[in-house]
């Protein structure tokens, strides 16, 4: 985190835009001090920069999974294609994955919702344990393919199980470069799922 002053809050924005090389609309910060004195006027914020996101998201989900009396918590972050990726180890793996990776899946979400709201944007996040979110996605895509290549044959369309935002990113990539074929998301919350359709 950096503070910048200046006489008001856009001067101060603007000099951490320019100091930073990040545009203006795309700074996350909070106003630390707004002083309208009678000799003169002065604001201060704290820019938080992307480090600190993934400092903060890295933290948060090592205290929750020690509060759930879990042990031997060890985290690494790193950032790939915009995504924070967080790995995750410890005593109790399985049961953090859980069934069909549900409780992983929750963790995620509660990551998710802490860091947007802590930093008030939006942040895509993955947390993965001993690699079971590729394994997931290379058989979710294995599946999408096959069920995407029925579907060339008969042209019918064909609805997949419902299943989580990543998992359904992965189905659309997986599929963008079929001929005759067009994939799409529907439905609400965890009945949300992809749709494989058969197009002329």
């Amino acid at each position: 985190m950096k503070q910048f002053s200046a006489k008001t809050i856009d001067e101060a924005v603007k000099l951490a835009s320019e100091e930073l090389g990040v545009e203006a609309d795309e700074l996350v910060f909070k106003v630390v001090e707004e002083k309208k004195a009678l000799f003169g006027k002065k604001a201060t914020i704290e820019v938080y920069e992307f480090s600190d996101v993934v400092e903060y998201a890295q933290e948060y989900v090592k205290n929750v999974i020690e509060s759930l009396g879990i042990g031997g918590v060890k985290t690494n972050a790193s950032l790939e294609d915009d995504i924070i990726r967080i790995e995750i180890d410890s005593d109790h793996n399985p049961i953090l994955i859980g069934k069909n990776g549900v409780t992983l899946q929750a963790l995620n979400e509660i990551a998710r919702l802490a860091v947007s709201g802590k930093f008030r944007r939006r942040y895509r996040i993955l947390l993965d344990i001993g690699d079971y979110k590729d394994g997931k996605y290379s058989r979710v895509a294995s599946i999408a393919r096959r069920v995407a290549k029925e579907v060339q044959h008969s042209k019918q369309d064909a609805t997949l199980d419902p299943m989580p935002s990543d998992e359904r990113r992965i189905v659309h990539n997986a599929l963008s470069n079929f001929s005759h074929i067009k994939t799409e998301s529907s439905g609400e919350g965890r009945k949300r799922a992809v749709t494989i359709k058969y197009v002329e």
